[in-house]
């Protein structure tokens, strides 16, 4: 577990973001969509965003600058990668799994305004 803590700690938005992207286009949503879910999480904004892609931050960096994570997060819950998210001790890998999660119930067509939770 630990391995996989470091490994989540180490990488880079920057590697994972055109995954994320990938995903969801083969399901018909767009970039902009993503970005739009980035922002509501973190606070970014679309500068703040590619700043962090071009300076290739890891996941660790890239909360920790985060301008403000969104109260509401609290609210994603669910199973991504086999774990209950908001049963994850670790305040990283859970940011990380918010995210995923995020991006995952994008990925399934469900509606904006649901993801962003109001």
């Amino acid at each position: 577990m630990q391995d996989l803590r470091q490994r989540i700690y180490k990488m880079t938005l920057a590697s994972v973001y055109p995954l994320y992207l990938q995903k969801i286009e083969k399901k018909g949503r767009t970039k902009q969509e993503l970005d739009e879910v980035i922002f509501w999480l973190t606070g970014y904004n679309k500068q703040g965003l590619q700043n962090q892609l071009d300076l290739e931050v890891n996941f660790e960096d890239f909360f920790a600058k985060a301008p403000a994570f969104h109260a509401n997060a609290l609210k994603i819950t669910g199973v991504i990668c086999g774990q209950r998210v908001e049963e994850i001790d670790d305040p990283v890998i859970r940011k990380v799994r918010y995210l995923d999660k995020l991006v995952d119930e994008l990925a399934k067509g469900k509606a904006l305004s649901k993801i962003l939770r109001p």
